[in-house]
């Protein structure tokens, strides 16, 4: 079983991974950002997909998030372990901290967040968006690798590109949310219906605007903050794939069980047949 991982392209640059090919997956839902990236890490098979394309090129409302997590699952990965930068909303949590959120609040209006429609319904629970042992394997993986770390907490996706105002960053803060970003959550939602387990790993880069004692977000500072954490996220990578197993003692693996709607003979074939790597254990 390789490992999924979601993020930039530096995180498939490090020294102890052996890149085996690259292969691009076609999928029901288009193309996904880039081609997959195959890889041993330590005797770990490997699957990388650059989130945002090769060279940053695409926009978070622009992400096709279905085809990234399809392609995933067409490839046997059953664990994605997902890199992305955030902001932070508590003063606790200082730029260059990782975060690994335990909660999602949906502030995106723009984006597709389920495989299902076109004459199929599901309905999956959420209510815990994050895959526990993923988290705990991952948040003890940071710690060994050296890094200041925060367990649990709220990400607010937004839908961007543009950052927040003041005023939203300062409504986010009187919900408790812990961090801000514009691409996780769809991804943990598909991965659920997907049957894949999912944990973020947040790399906090600035204060959002919130923090008047700091300057506004700019580009140019959380991209310095960026650049930095790259070595640390390679290092957790490394230390989190060791402890990785097959299955998932959460459930996961079987969360669409009892859950679609729609009687076998009422799903039309084409989609049966697009979606058979998701639903096809359940409906033939």
């Amino acid at each position: 079983m390789a490992i999924g991982v979601i993020g930039g392209s530096g995180l498939y640059g490090m020294k102890d991974l052996h890149i085996v090919k690259t292969e691009k997956v076609d999928t029901p839902f288009g193309s996904p950002s880039d081609e997959y990236i195959f890889g041993s890490l330590n005797g770990k098979d490997v699957i990388f997909l650059p989130r945002h394309g090769k060279g940053h090129r695409i926009l978070p409302s622009e992400l096709n998030f279905r085809a990234n997590i399809f392609g995933f699952k067409k490839l046997g990965v059953k664990r994605i372990l997902s890199v992305s930068a955030v902001g932070s909303l508590k003063k606790e949590i200082h730029p260059g901290h990782i975060v690994f959120p335990d909660q999602f609040i949906d502030r995106t209006f723009a984006r597709h967040s389920t495989f299902m429609g076109n004459g199929i319904v599901a309905h999956v629970s959420f209510a815990d968006p994050i895959c526990k042992d993923l988290l705990k394997i991952t948040s003890e993986a940071a710690k060994r690798a050296g890094a200041t770390t925060h367990v649990g907490g709220t990400y607010v996706n937004m839908e961007g590109p543009q950052f927040s105002t003041r005023a939203e960053s300062n409504m986010y803060r009187s919900w408790g949310a812990s961090v801000i970003g514009m691409t996780n959550l769809n991804e943990a939602k598909l991965a659920r219906e997907a049957e894949m387990c999912y944990v973020t790993i947040a790399l906090s880069t600035d204060y959002d605007c919130w923090y008047e004692e700091e300057e506004s977000v700019t580009t140019a500072a959380i991209m310095a903050i960026i650049h930095k954490n790259v070595e640390m996220s390679q290092k957790i990578i490394k230390e989190a794939v060791q402890a990785i197993g097959e299955e998932c003692p959460c459930g996961c693996h079987s969360m669409l069980a009892n859950t679609i709607m729609t009687g076998p003979a009422l799903i039309p074939d084409k989609v049966k047949k697009d979606l058979q790597p998701i639903i096809g254990k359940y409906v033939s």
